[in-house]
């Protein structure tokens, strides 16, 4: 099945091996996610709702850069630091899907920086197969 690898405009450079959107399919499925510069340094420290809204742009970057909406958006693959956040989180995860939801989990898990306090992958379907 041929693959066509989704990278938006202005994409830092990754922290690992990996590309920001894999589309194929129909399906985009959109790597780990973190409120990162373009060096990979994170943003907002302390403020898990504004991790949230920068990591959930960035999907919204790469959902849009492979022709679809964040209203293509089926599952997200959530990761917290603290529980402690969760309220946060959600308040902004709630502003980007106000209809009807995406299917999700969320747990909690160091994660890749001490910093960063959220992480979201997604999957997103935006086209039929042919």
């Amino acid at each position: 099945m041929p693959k066509t690898v989704v990278i938006p405009p202005g994409t830092g450079k990754p922290l690992a091996p990996y590309v920001p959107g894999t589309l194929a399919d129909g399906v985009l499925y959109v790597s780990g996610t973190l409120a990162f510069d373009k060096d990979n340094n994170v943003l907002h420290e302390g403020d898990a709702g504004a991790q949230t809204r920068h990591v959930l742009e960035t999907i919204k970057g790469v959902v849009e850069a492979a022709g679809g909406s964040m209203d293509d958006v089926t599952f997200n693959h959530v990761f917290l630091k603290d529980w402690a956040d969760y309220g946060a989180i959600n308040a902004v995860y709630a502003e980007y899907f106000p209809g009807e939801k995406p299917a999700r989990y969320c747990i909690q898990c160091g994660l890749v920086k001490p910093a960063a306090l959220v992480e979201i992958a997604s999957v997103a379907h935006i086209g039929k197969a042919a």
